[in-house]
């Protein structure tokens, strides 16, 4: 019979890890270093939830095709970018029917069922406002609702409701993934460093008149900052990233490669502090 000579070894216990990808358009590719960076240091999460850009990259890392994405969004010039937009004129500045029509035939093309791991998105309801949580059916159905940002993309209609952009309830959606039973909660936040960038002027020159895109890109910058930072005072995740990435623009998409990056460095940034809190937990 074997005889133990030596202290026995103490087994850590790993949690669940969940992320919760936020909202943040072209800024979004940061959530691609992001993942990458947790996964190469052995904490690769579990469990994903995103919201708007978020549900996009979220969907895609869930089916361990990110490699892929990265690839497509280094791939983007900004003639790609403007190629893949229809003009709506209508309850949204563009259709978004040409990108998912794309996306429908590569990476989205599976049922939320079918990912490799846990994935949820969320919508919201523009009859009452209510947050709307995608944990099954179309993938491409429920990021094309997750992203409908407001006067950019026209609504998502499903069944007898219009749905939009999650950011307006949820831009950062640690709820969701806690929902899904995740115990150790990383979020992503985008629009940390974001309020208020476009109405800044260097001192003593006047303040250049904004663009629309700009007066409505910055409007939901406040108002994703504002109401993230309300959801997460009582929603709190054990650790919160934040990628630097104030001079990117809504609609900046062919620069992924930037936000790739930015998203690298804030997650190295994150690592000793999450590893420490691993080790702590339980």
């Amino acid at each position: 019979m074997a005889t133990s000579t030596g202290v026995q070894s103490r087994r850590i216990y790993r949690p669940r890890i969940g992320i919760a990808l936020g909202a943040g358009s072209a800024r979004g590719w940061a959530h691609i270093g992001v993942l990458q960076t947790l996964k190469k240091a052995g904490m690769a999460p579990d469990v994903v939830s995103g919201t708007s850009i978020g549900a996009l990259v979220g969907a895609v890392y869930a089916d361990d095709r990110l490699d892929e994405l990265e690839q497509w969004v280094s791939s983007l010039t900004w003639r790609r970018v403007v190629g893949f937009f229809d003009v709506a004129f209508s309850s949204g500045l563009l259709k978004g029917g040409k990108l998912f029509t794309f996306l429908r035939g590569g990476l989205l093309d599976k049922n939320i069922e079918q990912l490799k791991l846990p994935f949820a998105a969320v919508a919201t309801d523009l009859a009452n406002g209510r947050e709307v949580w995608f944990r099954s059916g179309s993938v491409a159905d429920a990021v094309r609702a997750s992203i409908a940002t407001p006067g950019l993309f026209t609504p998502w209609r499903q069944e007898d409701r219009l749905l939009v952009d999650g950011a307006l309830v949820n831009p950062v959606p640690v709820s969701l993934v806690r929902a899904m039973e995740a115990e150790f909660v990383i979020a992503v936040d985008l629009n940390a460093h974001l309020a208020g960038r476009q109405t800044r002027a260097p001192r003593g020159k006047p303040i250049k008149g904004p663009s629309m895109m700009e007066v409505m890109s910055g409007s939901i910058n406040i108002m994703s900052a504002r109401i993230n930072r309300s959801r997460m005072a009582g929603e709190p995740a054990e650790v919160v990233i934040q990628p630097r990435l104030a001079e990117m623009g809504l609609m900046e998409y062919h620069r992924g490669a930037e936000a790739i990056a930015a998203g690298r460095a804030a997650a190295e940034q994150a690592v000793p502090q999450i590893r420490r809190l691993l080790q702590e937990f339980g």
